[in-house]
This record gives structure tokens, sequence and C-alpha cells, in this order.
């Protein structure tokens, strides 16, 4: 019985052990992770990559052509402006790539074209790259026929308006103002939680609480 209850005790010490080392190991990964996006964020500007990885989220990118304004789209958004929309515009490049441009939120009664600027002939867009949202997760799953959109699918929004091949990712405009206020870019927000030492200092505590129950018990037997 005691060797069984001894036993017992220390695959749970270990176990609470190995899960507060992994938090650490986790820890350490965020905050490189952390530090490579800000480096990303705060770097230079530059071209628009022709396909990209995890490893090229939320890099800064300039690109430059003639939006597609007739193959607008918006995406519904939740932002610290409120509920609206993100306007997706396609931006058609000299080099004839399309890139889906994040122009960024109009609140629900400027979702209209109309009623939002829409800019004509060469313009310049810079911004952070981001990669496609698929549908699926916590999001609500598109809907192209009744034109609702709660993702930023690019490959779906790319067949839905007949835009041919796009670049994989968009990109996220950044605060320079549009004519008439909207849309309303640089609204990115750029948050990774980070609660890893917290869980490796419960693991831990755990592993430490298992050995002083495991000597009072024995010491009362």
């Amino acid at each position: 019985m005691r060797v069984g209850l001894g036993g017992f005790l220390v695959l749970l010490f270990a176990a609470f052990m190995a899960l507060g080392t992994w938090q650490v190991y986790r820890l350490s990964w965020k905050l490189d992770l952390i530090a490579r996006v800000d480096a990303r964020v705060h770097a230079a500007a530059v071209a628009p990559p022709v396909t990209a990885t995890v490893d090229d989220e939320y890099r800064k990118i300039t690109a430059t052509g003639i939006f597609l304004n007739d193959k607008e789209t918006a995406v519904q958004a939740v932002t610290e402006r409120g509920a609206g929309f993100w306007v997706m515009t396609p931006l058609k490049t000299a080099d004839g790539r399309v890139i889906l441009i994040n122009r960024g939120f109009v609140p629900g009664d400027r979702r209209d074209p109309s009623k939002h600027a829409q800019q004509v002939g060469p313009v310049s867009v810079t911004g952070l790259l981001r990669l496609t949202e698929p549908k699926g997760g916590f999001l609500r799953s598109n809907d192209p026929a009744a034109d609702r959109w709660f993702s930023r699918d690019v490959a779906a929004i790319a067949a839905t308006r007949h835009i041919g091949t796009v670049a994989p990712y968009f990109i996220d405009a950044d605060a320079t103002p549009n004519p008439g206020g909207y849309p309303i870019g640089g609204l990115t927000v750029i948050r990774f939680p980070n609660n890893h030492f917290v869980y490796a200092i419960t693991w831990y505590g755990l592993a430490l609480m298992t050995i002083i129950g495991g000597v009072i018990l024995f010491r009362k037997r």
C-alpha cells in the first residue's frame, strides 16, 4: 500500500514538473515571437512578396498599383471604434499581380461604396502583411451567395469577385487618412496572450504541494 501510494505521488510530482517545464519553454518561445513581430512592425517597409508564411506576418509592406474598386468587399468587423466593416479592395500592381488590401474600417452606415472614399488612379499603400483568414474556428462561416462575410478569406473573396489569382495574404493599411475620413486604417491589433509564467508557477507549485502532502501523509502513517 505504502509503495503504491509512494509511486503514485512520484508520478504525480514528475507530471507537474514536466508541465511546469513545458510552460517555461512556451514562455521562451512566446517572448521570442513577440520580439520578432515587434522587429517586423518597426522595420522599414519592403516590396510585397509573392507568397508568405507565418514568419512574414505583420511585416511592413508598401504596394503600388490601381484599386479595383468595382470588386470591393465588406467584411464584418468589431474594433475599438465599434461594430462595422473592413473595406477589402483588390490592388493590381504594375507587374499584373493582385493583392487584397484592407483599406480600413467603416461603420455600418458607411458600408455602401458611395459613402466612403474610393481612390482612383495609381496609389501607394503601406501596411502590415496579414495571412488569409479561412473560415472556421471562432468565426462564422462566410456566405458568398448572400454577400455576407465574417472572415477575410482571400481565396474565397477572390473567387466570388472573379478576381483571378491573388497573393495568399492581404495588407492591413496603415493610419494614413483617406479623403473624407473613411475608411479608417491603422486599426491592426497585435496582441499575444502570455500567461505561461503564471502557468509554470502553478504547475511547480502543485509539484511542491505533492511533496509536502506526501511527507505529511507518510509521517501520519
